[in-house]
């Protein structure tokens, strides 16, 4: 149904008085809040109406329009950036535009919007339906994904997306999970894997690698970092640590020297990017040549494709090259789970024990805030750090994994499984 504007002689008195301006104005301040903070329209997507003076001949419709263009949560809906439209479908005012959107929020089918459109009392009398079927009514609705949140019908739990930690006996809802963040070793991956496998296939072949892509543009970074990162570990009194010859010593005593360093490097288990970002690139060749393929535990898989039905979004965040991640998931058993992925993170966003690590990646991965982010690890301190970033946490307690302190004060998983 097309949409008829109003002549510009629409008095605007009558706009910003309080037929249309107030209306507007309290389903911004108040009720859009409100609804907002139920778990109802969230997000950027959909939209809400609401009928004004319905006695009135001159009954108008407020619109909170689609607004996938502006990228405006509707908790942070304005007056200006509503549609207030007559019963007909003539638009009373519009949307103020950005100087940067290309174009207006979709208000096609206002008219038809406004014709279905309710007054106040509807989210009220849903409310008291559900509390006498005994549903929570806090805790009713929709995650900003259009997936059910989990609520509570008189004590049991009917349905949910993704809750953060087994039941463990607790039947207390949790806040709704948008990303889930996953630690690879002892998490996704045994840890075996990593110290057996690929840790021995890097030291091995070290000088092999080097040897055949001196020249190349990305083993000359790769030696620039590590030199650097030499320089810091004589200064600091780095057990292992040799001085790095210049160039000009010749390809052999320079490789000579590198290797030590590296080896040296793996046996402490240093979680540092130079060493990270070599690895991955030996790790390559092997994937490469098949002589190396990733493992993860048999839970997993089935987890992330559901999550990823789901529409929850995974991340990976280890100390190993997002390169090395990548080569991890795409060359498993079960085919390339990259598919289920949504991005990788590694020691360049921060270090794994520190809090500003975790509230980086909550930022980067865009969600409103950082309690809709769950990170899985199996290392207690990384678990501390993510807490006081405000993320949720879960340990993963896996065969071969450390044991945690006594009274540790997480969550624990066994399996992938026990996330639901």
């Amino acid at each position: 149904m097309a949409m008829n504007v109003l002549p510009l002689t629409t008095p605007r008195a009558y706009l910003e008085g309080k037929p249309v301006g107030g209306t507007q104005a309290l389903l911004s301040d108040h009720l859009r809040r409100h609804i907002y903070n139920l778990g109802c329209v969230t997000g950027i997507d959909g939209s809400f109406t609401v009928k004004a003076a319905p006695r009135k001949p001159r009954q108008f419709i407020v619109v909170a329009p689609s607004v996938s263009p502006s990228g405006v949560l509707k908790a942070r809906f304005v007056p200006e950036r509503m549609y207030a439209l007559f019963r007909s479908g003539a638009v009373l005012s519009s949307w103020t535009p950005k100087p940067n959107l290309h174009k207006s929020p979709n208000c096609t089918g206002c008219a038809a919007h406004a014709v279905k459109a309710e007054n106040y009392q509807y989210p009220f009398d849903a409310a008291i339906k559900l509390h006498q079927l005994g549903i929570d009514w806090n805790a009713f609705g929709q995650n900003s994904l259009g997936h059910p949140k989990q609520f509570q019908y008189r004590g049991r739990h009917l349905s949910g997306s993704v809750r953060a930690g087994p039941l463990n006996g607790s039947l207390d809802p949790v806040p709704s999970i948008q990303c889930i963040v996953l630690d690879i070793e002892g998490t996704t991956t045994p840890i075996t894997f990593v110290t057996d496998v690929l840790f021995p296939y890097a030291r091995d072949n070290v000088r092999k690698h080097l040897m055949s892509t001196y020249d190349s543009k990305e083993t000359k970074e790769d030696i620039k970092l590590l030199r650097a990162q030499v320089e810091d570990d004589l200064k600091e009194g780095i057990l292992g640590s040799v001085p790095v010859p210049s160039d000009d010593a010749g390809k052999d005593e320079v490789i000579d020297s590198l290797v030590t360093n590296v080896e040296a490097m793996i046996r402490a288990d240093r979680k540092i990017t130079s060493l990270k970002q070599l690895q991955g690139h030996i790790w390559r060749t092997g994937f490469e040549n098949k002589e190396l393929q990733g493992v993860v535990y048999e839970d997993v898989p089935e987890a992330l494709l559901k999550w990823h039905a789901n529409g929850i979004k995974v991340y990976i965040y280890s100390s190993g090259s997002r390169e090395a991640q990548r080569l991890i998931f795409g060359n498993t058993s079960y085919g390339d789970l990259r598919k289920y992925l949504c991005g990788f993170f590694d020691t360049t966003v921060g270090n794994k024990r520190e809090s500003r690590s975790y509230f980086e990646i909550s930022v980067s991965v865009g969600v409103d805030e950082p309690s809709q982010v769950l990170f899985v690890t199996d290392v207690y301190a990384e678990a501390v750090a993510a807490k006081a970033a405000g993320l949720q946490v879960l340990i993963s307690v896996r065969p071969g994994n450390a044991p945690l302190p006594e009274n540790h004060g997480f969550k624990t998983i066994k399996s992938f499984a026990d996330i639901q």
